[in-house]
């Protein structure tokens, strides 16, 4: 198996297949791939903790079925985008540490890797509809690809070292770092602030990648050039309109 990333804003994985060599990842990150790639879609891939595991999976949001990409007779290639501008980040798995991603930060991984859910906080059940905050659990053996967005900032954080990042922020981390999440304190941050609600607290030692670009971010800042009837939904959710909408939407913010 040979790989390589290309593009800068929006980079690409490409992953070069021998005979018989496979990579996943979750249904409908295909960007492209040859014609001697072979598709088998699975509920889970590298042991991923049986049905309770994807049961878990799907109760955090993410998809119950896993595409495996297989290089048939020929070699092939298979190719996966970002999905909004960004970095795509190897790790290796088996010899060190595993690693807890962003929910929206698996990319794909080579079929003896295990993704799974590995932290998971209601912040609000009723506004968030029970999802609440959650990081993907990466492990086992083999190469996986994650995807941050924005520029990639690494930190390594010596023993008790602490970080405290807006939870939008948080890219990767090892396991052997700490987490949490806290609120603001003081009842005036809270309310205007304008940070939002809660901040993730990191905790050395190990490896941190944040990232610049939240997703939840993105999605608000083109929230306010909509149409009008769109952006009174929009203000419904709490993304906006009078304090109390700012309060919610600071929930919003700060959650994803």
């Amino acid at each position: 198996m040979q790989t390589r990333i290309q593009g800068t804003t929006m980079p690409v994985l490409d992953v070069l297949l021998d005979p018989n060599e496979s990579v996943y990842s979750e249904s409908g990150e295909l960007s492209w791939m040859t014609g001697s790639i072979q598709m088998t879609t699975h509920t889970q891939m590298g042991g991923g903790g049986g049905i309770f595991g994807v049961l878990k999976r799907v109760a955090g949001g993410g998809s119950i079925f896993m595409t495996e990409y297989r290089a048939f007779q020929y070699p092939g290639e298979v190719s996966f985008a970002t999905k909004v501008p960004g970095h795509i980040v190897p790790i290796q798995l088996g010899q060190g540490p595993e690693y807890m991603v962003h929910r929206h930060g698996f990319l794909c991984a080579t079929t003896q890797v295990t993704i799974g859910v590995g932290f998971q906080q209601s912040l609000g059940a009723g506004i968030f509809g029970g999802d609440g905050f959650l990081l993907q659990k990466i492990s086992g053996v083999g190469t996986a690809w994650l995807e941050l967005s924005g520029e990639m900032i690494v930190k390594n954080l010596a023993p008790g070292e602490t970080l405290r990042v807006h939870p939008g922020h948080v890219g990767a981390f090892q396991t052997s770092v700490s987490f949490q999440i806290t609120t603001v304190p003081g009842i005036r941050n809270l309310i205007f602030g304008g940070d939002g609600l809660f901040l993730a607290v990191l905790t050395g030692p190990g490896q941190v990648w944040l990232q610049t670009l939240p997703i939840s971010r993105l999605a608000h800042q083109i929230g306010e050039y909509l149409p009008r009837q769109e952006a009174r939904q929009t203000a419904a959710t709490g993304m906006g309109g009078g304090l109390l909408g700012g309060i919610v939407g600071s929930i919003l913010n700060g959650d994803k």
